[in-house]
């Protein structure tokens, strides 16, 4: 069954903390990110090359981790959004969600009869296998499936409102590196007009009470983006990650090891 943990973190102010992966499929990441303090994964089907079987593959391995898994996917297309759900995705987060319409649109592949059409397969890895009458377990998805539509263009920003009050948008998703270069301002994430976006957001899911999230690539920014009304903060991503923990400790031995060391070891 969809996780009821991260469907409990919806709409409230609590921080809460993920990050993305992007490039390990391994075994063990649901239990590092967890170990390490993650309250959820995104899980990205846009950009890392991850394909449907490792999806299916990967939501197993979150499972028994017990980490809620937000999937990232290219669009909002019906093969996209269900297939991702039926394998067990909690959350689906599809990209660049220009309007209401869009939003409305990708709901009804989200939410099963009578508030949606997402076809039905009962039995299968989305209700974990388990046998037993699907009624329930269709009211259950249709209450725990998280919809976090992510926002990346300007046209998005100016539905903002409207995509924030529909019912069934659990939250808004910023995809910050797209919205900017779509403005015509890439990465300049400090620029008034990138940040009036942000407080444009922000205003809007506060005032219907959902949810805001966004990746923030350090702790600072993730604290800036906090107090302008963020509560999901999604730190860095695995190859991000990895990369800068490597490039700090070889810096820091290659800064400690130069020259020859001092006694007989040196004359080797």
């Amino acid at each position: 069954m969809p996780s009821t943990a991260l469907r409990a973190m919806m709409g409230t102010k609590k921080p809460k903390f993920g990050s993305f992966v992007i490039e390990f499929d391994s075994p063990g990441m649901g239990q590092t990110l967890k170990a390490a303090g993650c309250q959820y994964a995104l899980l990205d089907m846009e950009h890392s090359g991850f394909g449907y079987d490792q999806l299916k593959r990967m939501l197993r391995f979150y499972q028994a981790a017990d980490l809620p898994v937000i999937v990232s996917t290219v669009g909002g297309d019906y093969d996209m959004v269900a297939r991702a759900l039926d394998m067990g995705a909690d959350g689906i987060q599809p990209a660049k969600v220009g309007s209401a319409e869009e939003a409305r649109a990708i709901l009804d592949h989200v939410r099963y009869a009578p508030k949606g059409a997402r076809g039905v397969a009962v039995g299968i890895a989305h209700d974990r296998y388990v046998p037993g009458p699907p009624a329930p377990k269709l009211r259950a998805a249709n209450r725990d499936v998280v919809f976090f539509p992510k926002i990346e263009t300007p046209e998005g920003i100016e539905e903002i409102e409207a995509i924030a009050a529909l019912d069934g948008v659990d939250g808004i998703w910023i995809g910050h590196f797209d919205l900017s270069v779509a403005m015509g301002i890439p990465a300049r994430f400090d620029h008034p007009r990138f940040q009036a976006a942000m407080e444009r957001a922000s205003a809007a899911c506060k005032r219907h009470g959902k949810s805001l999230g966004r990746i923030c690539d350090d702790t600072e920014t993730g604290v800036a983006l906090h107090d302008m009304g963020f509560d999901f903060l999604c730190y860095s991503g695995d190859s991000w990650l990895v990369q800068r923990g490597l490039a700090e400790g070889i810096a820091a031995l290659r800064k400690a090891c130069r020259g020859p060391r001092s006694g007989a070891a040196a004359n080797n």
